[in-house]
């Protein structure tokens, strides 16, 4: 039987492999060639580790959903970025930096980014109940061993 330790150790690591995956995809810029490879690679990354938690067709579709969601969410994030470059531009040339502006600014941005972070936290949720415990542990010990220059 896993302890509680156990499992919210392995969601952890699931949760750490999950992120690198959608941040790694996040770092990739705008569309393109880098965006895609991005989004390749941290596909990729995902499905490396799922293979030793041998997960059926059905956990896989369901898994993929999740993924989706999630790099959909970045994606439209990203669709914005310009726009914010304009608009902190714009703050930075002005004479006198508005205070109102410049709170509005920020708490546009940051509510954008806990929606992206929503999205990401409910697709770790969904990937979580999709597994089983095994499962959950099998992935968590890919993590360990694979996190690269991440800490490992």
């Amino acid at each position: 039987m896993l302890s509680r330790r156990t499992i919210l150790g392995s969601v952890a690591v699931l949760a750490a492999g999950l992120i690198t995956g959608v941040a790694a995809f996040a770092q990739g810029g705008g569309p393109g060639f880098r965006h895609g490879m991005m989004k390749r690679m941290a596909t990729a990354m995902i499905d490396e580790a799922l293979e030793p938690a041998q997960v059926t067709p059905e956990q896989r579709v369901k898994i993929y959903a999740a993924r989706d969601r999630a790099f959909a969410a970045v994606e439209a994030q990203h669709q914005t970025r310009k726009g914010h470059m304009a608009e902190a531009l714009a703050l930075f040339e002005a004479d006198v930096v508005d205070a109102g502006r410049l709170a509005a600014f920020r708490s546009q941005h940051e509510a954008e980014h806990r929606q992206v972070a929503d999205v990401i936290t409910q697709s770790l949720t969904e990937v979580h109940d999709v597994l089983t415990p095994v499962q959950r542990k099998a992935v968590a010990d890919w993590i360990r061993n694979h996190r690269g220059g991440h800490g490992g």
